[in-house]
């Protein structure tokens, strides 16, 4: 071998030993390696990558974390699991001492709602409305003419189709519950067969109030024909004199505990006085929870119909449903549906004929005895700043609306 070659394997030599000296990580054995690591030619390649700077610099950029987190959303997304998992656990913790009905809305709480009702209690029974033992069918032509001269709006059908505008223009989602398309299906609800075959002697439609106590701005304390038994009394009126029903109104106080206001348990009452008629009265077909709604005092819910000052209305569903329970399995109703059919027909033929009439259909997380029947319904007419002949005057419009549907029109 001449000089310039061993010069040669001698520099190349101390190439080698350099290479195996300054590789990153352990090449040769060590405690804690084990021979397939050291023999793994991935091992060995990978580790000789890391000499190239491009491998270097890109392999200490992956590593790095991203420049553009958001420290702030990250906080906020974590305190709002936080109060998402508290609210959870109270829900769940309180589930077994809840009574099996408390009203929620997006109105004002029960103290700031009922602070000016009477809690004098009303005399408890059962009464026909007038002429209820009325064996001929009367003459409702001159109201069915009313109707039938009234200017109808129509609803686009591709509307009907929307669900998204179904949502904005008919109902008002609680932010406790949540729907969604295949539960609100307007096309399914108006195909709902809900009308009833008129019985002249049994009466077929039923009223009654949750909370008896309701009263109005120029309610006189002590009387229940001003409250909102009064206005059940002149439904019942309209309903058998003109469209000739027979209704039972119900005018038990089911809100009053020994003489003190209880909102909460009136539901749980309501619910087994109500069940007890239907089993006496089977021909009942129709419910009607009549109350009136809670607002702020400088707001004032009136329309104008045929000249006069009119309370607006406005629908209200359970849809036995929470954000943190998911579905109420303690308050089941088979008829959710039908009923959701029911208060739409109504909503719908409103909107038709006296638009800005009703307010809409209100969607909340309970039940609210609206499982009682297919045909149940809980109506609000009016607030407390309303007076009593603006509420008494919604009950023509709804009326008729009520005889379209169980007509079949």
């Amino acid at each position: 071998m001449s000089k310039l070659q061993k010069a040669y394997s001698f520099f190349f030599s101390l190439c080698l030993a350099g290479t195996l000296l300054f590789l990153p990580g352990q090449f040769f054995f060590f405690p804690g390696l084990e021979m397939r690591d050291a023999m793994d030619f991935s091992f060995f390649s990978g580790n000789v990558y890391r000499l190239l700077p491009l491998y270097s610099y890109l392999e200490q950029q992956s590593v790095k974390p991203p420049l553009n987190e958001d420290t702030d959303t990250s906080e906020r997304i974590i305190e709002t699991n936080r109060k998402e998992l508290e609210k959870q656990k109270t829900a769940i913790s309180a589930e077994k001492d809840m009574p099996e009905e408390i009203p929620t809305s997006g109105i004002e709480s029960d103290k700031q709602r009922f602070s000016d009702d009477s809690l004098s209690k009303t005399e408890s029974g059962q009464v026909y409305s007038e002429n209820q033992k009325i064996t001929n069918e009367p003459d409702p032509g001159d109201y069915q003419a009313v109707f039938a001269a009234l200017p109808k709006a129509e609803i686009a059908a591709d509307h009907l189709l929307d669900y998204e505008y179904l949502i904005n223009h008919f109902y008002i989602v609680d932010e406790n519950t949540e729907t969604n398309a295949g539960q609100i299906n307007a096309i399914r609800f108006l195909g709902e067969d809900l009308s009833i075959k008129k019985d002249f002697k049994n009466p077929q439609i039923l009223i009654y109030h949750t909370h008896s106590q309701e009263s109005f701005a120029d309610s006189r304390e002590g009387e229940p024909e001003d409250t909102v038994i009064g206005v059940g009394n002149y439904l019942a009126k309209l309903l058998t004199e003109q469209y000739g029903y027979q209704v039972l109104h119900v005018t038990d106080t089911f809100d009053l505990f020994d003489g003190e206001l209880d909102r909460n348990r009136a539901y749980d009452a309501a619910r087994e006085s109500i069940q007890q008629i239907l089993q006496e009265t089977p021909s009942i077909e129709v419910i009607i929870d009549l109350h009136r709604d809670g607002v702020p005092e400088d707001r004032h819910l009136v329309t104008s119909i045929n000249g006069k000052d009119t309370a607006q209305i406005l629908f209200y569903n359970g849809l036995s449903y929470t954000r943190s329970q998911g579905a109420v399995s303690y308050l089941p109703n088979p008829y959710i549906q039908q009923n959701l059919a029911f208060s739409f027909q109504l909503d719908y033929q409103s909107e038709q004929y006296f638009p800005g009439f009703s307010r809409g259909i209100y969607l909340a997380g309970l039940r609210y005895n609206l499982h009682l029947c297919p045909r149940a319904l809980l109506l609000e007419a009016g607030a407390q700043t309303n007076t009593i002949q603006e509420v008494k005057n919604a009950m023509e419009p709804f009326a008729g609306l009520l005889n379209q549907v169980l007509s079949g029109h």
